[in-house]
C-alpha cells in the first residue's frame, strides 16, 4: 500500500471513529435524560413502569453502536441471580441487552461522572473492596430479587483476559441464602433464589479476542477507542442451568457456579473460592 492510501484510509478511520464518539456521547446524553426522569418518578415516590424497557432498548442501541456482534445461548432465568465471568467492561452492555438487569459493581464506578450516577439511579448497587458493607448490599441486592428483578454479580470482583476464570467470592453468594440473622434481611429473600450461571467469550475458542479485554491498567477512554478501531467484536452470551440455593453452603454455590461456567468455556479448572 502506498503512503498515500495509507493516509487516506487513516483519513477516514479516524473521521468514522470521531463520528461515532459523537454518537456515543448522544447516546449517553439519552441515558442521562432517562435517569433524570426515574430519579423524578422515584422522588414522589412512584415506581417507574417504563425503566426496563427503556434501559433495555438504551443497551442495545449501545451495543449497536459499539458494532458489537452478540450471539446468545439459552434464555435468562427471570427474577435469579445470574453469576457470570468478567472480561470487560463490554459485558455490562452486552448482558443487559439480554434482559431487564440490575448489577453489583464494584465502589470506583460510582466515582465516574455522569456515568456512575446514571448507575446508582437505575439500581446499581455498589461495595468498596475490604469494607464491612456487605450485609447492607446483600439487603439491597435481597430486596431487588423479592420485587422480580435479575440481579447480575461478577464473582470475580476482577477482570480476565478471558483465558481463565478467577477465583470466586463466597461471600457474594449469601444474596441467594436466607438465614441472615439481621431483622431487616429476615423478610427481604424469596423463599428459593435460583444462581444462574452465566459464560461470556468474545471472539472464540480458538481465537479469543485480544481487544475485548479490560484489564491491567486499561483506561476506559483508550480502550474504547481501540473498540471503535476494531469493528465487528464478536460476544457470545450462554445462559446455564440453574443452581438452586437450598441447603447449600456459599463455598459450595461459588464452586458449582465457577465450575459450571468454566467447563462451558473449555477451561476445565478446579472450582477455587475463598472467604
Amino acid at each position: 500500500m502506498t503512503p498515500l492510501k495509507q493516509l487516506s484510509r487513516s483519513f477516514i478511520t479516524n473521521r468514522w471513529i470521531i463520528w461515532q464518539l459523537i454518537r456515543i456521547g448522544g447516546h449517553l446524553l439519552i441515558a442521562l435524560v432517562l435517569a433524570l426522569l426515574i430519579a423524578l418518578i422515584q422522588k414522589i415516590g412512584r415506581d417507574c413502569l417504563w425503566q426496563s424497557s427503556a434501559m433495555l432498548w438504551w443497551y442495545r442501541r449501545l451495543c449497536r453502536l459499539l458494532q458489537l456482534q452478540i450471539t446468545t445461548n439459552g434464555q435468562p432465568a427471570p427474577a435469579a441471580l445470574l453469576v457470570a465471568n468478567h472480561i470487560s467492561w463490554l459485558d455490562i452492555p452486552v448482558l443487559a441487552a439480554q434482559a431487564p438487569v440490575r448489577f453489583l459493581s464494584k465502589a470506583e464506578v460510582r466515582q465516574w461522572p455522569i456515568i456512575g450516577w446514571i448507575a446508582e439511579v437505575i439500581g446499581t448497587q455498589f461495595i468498596a473492596r475490604g469494607a464491612n458493607q456487605s450485609a447492607t448490599v446483600i439487603i439491597n441486592l435481597q430486596r431487588q430479587l423479592t420485587a422480580g428483578h435479575s440481579v447480575v454479580i461478577f464473582a470475580e470482583g476482577t477482570t480476565s483476559d478471558g483465558s481463565s476464570i478467577g477465583r470466586f467470592h463466597p461471600r457474594l453468594f449469601a444474596v441467594a441464602q436466607h438465614e441472615l440473622s439481621a431483622p431487616q434481611i429476615t423478610s427481604a429473600a424469596p423463599p428459593t433464589t435460583h444462581i444462574q450461571p452465566v459464560a461470556l467469550r468474545y471472539g472464540s475458542a480458538n481465537a479469543p479476542d485480544r481487544i475485548a479485554p479490560f484489564i491491567n491498567d486499561d483506561q476506559l477512554f483508550a480502550h474504547l477507542i481501540r473498540i471503535l478501531r476494531h469493528p465487528g467484536i464478536c460476544a457470545t452470551v450462554t445462559f446455564l442451568p440453574s443452581i438452586t440455593s437450598a441447603g447449600q453452603s456459599r463455598r459450595a454455590l461459588a464452586d458449582a457456579t465457577h465450575q459450571s461456567i468454566a467447563q462451558h468455556l473449555g477451561l476445565n479448572e478446579r472450582p477455587v473460592s475463598f472467604d
